[in-house]
């Protein structure tokens, strides 16, 4: 028998940042490497990724990553892991070329280029475990389920996926190779649940394409459709619909050369007029009836940049009278504000604004009847909900159950918890280190919850300096202090307050340059202490309070 453990570093309890480990021996098979955007809370970060510090202790045992699809909540990690820990890694062409342009983007690992490219026919044998993959159908080509293969039976990771009937070959389910597998034994099924609360079916893409299309050829005006840039079954339709409404498309985005290029070279999508595209220069040769604006970027970035179009900020396109705001793509419920503010700016300035999901209900992701389908046709022996927050893997445990599972078979899973297959079943067993690594800049990781808090102090309440310069040597201050403060108060009604803020630091400071244990930790300390202490009784406020204590170093020159 062969010891399996199963380990989520992320995508459990949290929507994104999908990363699983599964453990067979002495191997380590990384399945997805991706990241999440923040939520609001998380100021000025620009993307979180999971914790690899696992990976690196066990370097050595790590056979490699292999990916479900394009998505950044699949391979948006995969520069920061190969910074780590260099792997190889498996995903099919799509999913590699997209890898390939975030690895070589970032410095660390601009020459990497250990990738192999696979499909649903590859079989890779890792001695008594071999990987496998099979079709899926989800909002980009080429995405693939992974199945680990152990004497004990398969480990099955979905990835992304839903059920389509109509879905073209490109985008198609292998439903035949899921009973397959699911009669050679399925021990442990890793599914996607970010939809299990919905039992309402989700709309073929063929329906979405009807909609898009019947939207796009009966507006008279000039239209502008935004979309992420990585949901190419979205971009496929649009560039279809204006082809047959006779528009031109000017494309905007941060991610469209990278993304959307790429799939264009590589046949995932297909143009039905290579002139279909135009540049913004020549968009004034074209009546409005005639421009369709693709804004595209990451999830957010297209919402963002039609506010800037509605107030007249962005570098290119003002959104005016008789416009047409598409949003192709629905929003995840930490964006639902900011699409809902988007919306009132847009009939602001004389637009008027559609949601896809207006009229149908559209996802990338199985509902609860094709989770279930999922289920009868793998017939795992033990189900770990992913992708999802509590409640909807707790929702998936519901439908699992309806099917006739029990619950002591299923396991919502925190982020780093190990599950161990020992005497025919699943156990806790232990837990490795997985918390949320945060990226702002070039930092990685350098940011924790001490520099949140402060950003979100200086956010809400602002910051007080205060200024003074001492000398020890005399044991007096030389310059009186001098506090300032932004985002605290309006200085010119508030004199009173900063100068009686003033004299506080002059009490502090004079106390502790009169003490015979002086300590800089210790003076800083207690100048944020009575300062806060005053300003909350003052104001109700606490802002982040910065003392700097300079030290005087006068000496004597003889003139010659």
């Amino acid at each position: 028998m062969s010891e399996i453990k199963i380990i989520p570093l992320g995508g459990v309890r949290e929507n994104g940042k999908n990363m699983y480990v599964v453990e067979v021996d002495e191997d380590i098979f990384v399945l997805d490497a991706g990241l999440k955007y923040p939520e609001n809370e998380l100021l000025g970060i620009d993307v979180v990724i999971p914790d690899f510090t696992y990976l690196e202790e066990n370097a050595d045992r790590v056979a490699g990553v292999f990916l479900t699809h394009g998505h950044a909540d699949a391979i948006g990690a995969l520069p920061y892991l190969l910074a780590q820990v260099e792997v190889p890694v498996f995903g099919s062409e799509l999913t590699i070329e997209l890898a390939k342009l975030n690895v070589s983007n970032y410095t660390e690992t601009a020459k990497f280029d250990d990738f192999h490219v696979v499909n649903e026919d590859t079989e890779i044998d890792f001695g008594k475990t071999t990987i496998n993959f099979f079709r899926t159908t989800h909002t980009i080509p080429e995405s693939l389920g992974i199945q680990v293969k152990t004497e004990d039976g398969s480990v099955v990771y979905t990835g992304d996926f839903k059920f389509d009937q109509g879905a073209i070959p490109m985008y198609a389910t292998d439903f035949a190779r899921l009973a397959e597998i699911g009669a050679q034994g399925v021990v442990a099924l890793l599914s996607d649940s970010s939809n299990a609360e919905n039992p309402i079916q989700v709309a073929s893409e063929r329906e979405i394409g009807e909609e898009v299309y019947e939207t796009i050829r009966y507006w008279e005006g000039r239209i502008i459709v935004a979309s992420v840039a990585s949901n190419l079954a979205r971009i496929q339709q649009v560039i279809d619909a204006a082809h047959a409404s006779e528009r031109k498309i000017v494309m905007t985005g941060q991610d469209l050369e990278r993304i959307v290029r790429t799939a264009m070279r590589l046949g995932k999508i297909t143009l039905p007029d290579e002139n279909i595209f135009i540049t913004m220069k020549e968009m004034k040769n074209y009546s409005d009836e005639q421009i369709l604006v693709l804004e595209t970027g990451r999830m957010g970035e297209p919402i963002k940049s039609l506010q800037r179009m509605a107030t007249g900020k962005h570098r290119n396109i003002s959104i005016r009278e008789g416009d047409l705001v598409y949003i192709v793509t629905t929003p995840s419920i930490a964006m639902e504000t900011a699409v809902a503010k988007t919306e009132d700016i847009v009939y602001r300035a004389g637009g008027v604004v559609k949601l896809i999901n207006t009229n149908l209900r559209v996802s990338g992701h199985a509902n609860s009847n094709d989770l279930k389908l999922m289920l009868n046709l793998l017939k795992p022996k033990f189900l770990i909900p992913i992708q999802g927050e509590y409640r909807q893997l707790a929702a998936h445990c519901d439908l699992a159950h309806e099917i006739g599972m029990e619950y002591s078979d299923m396991y919502i899973s925190k982020k780093g918890d190990v599950l161990e297959f020992k005497d025919g079943t699943f156990s806790p067993s232990g837990s490795v280190p997985a918390d949320n690594i945060m990226i702002d800049g070039i930092g990685v990781g350098d940011i924790g919850n001490i520099v949140l808090r402060d950003r979100k102090i200086l956010s809400e309440d602002g910051i007080l300096v205060a200024v003074v310069t001492i000398s020890r040597r005399e044991k007096k201050i030389v310059s009186s202090p001098q506090v300032t403060s932004r985002g605290f108060v309006y200085v010119k009604t508030s004199r009173d307050i900063l100068k009686e803020s003033g004299n506080i630091v002059e009490e502090v400071v004079s106390a502790h340059l009169q003490s015979d244990d002086f300590e800089w930790s210790k003076l800083k300390q207690d100048i944020r202490d009575q300062l806060s202490r005053y300003l909350f009784e003052q104001t109700k406020r606490r802002p982040v309070i910065l003392p700097v204590i300079m030290e005087s170093s006068q000496k004597n020159f003889n003139k010659k």
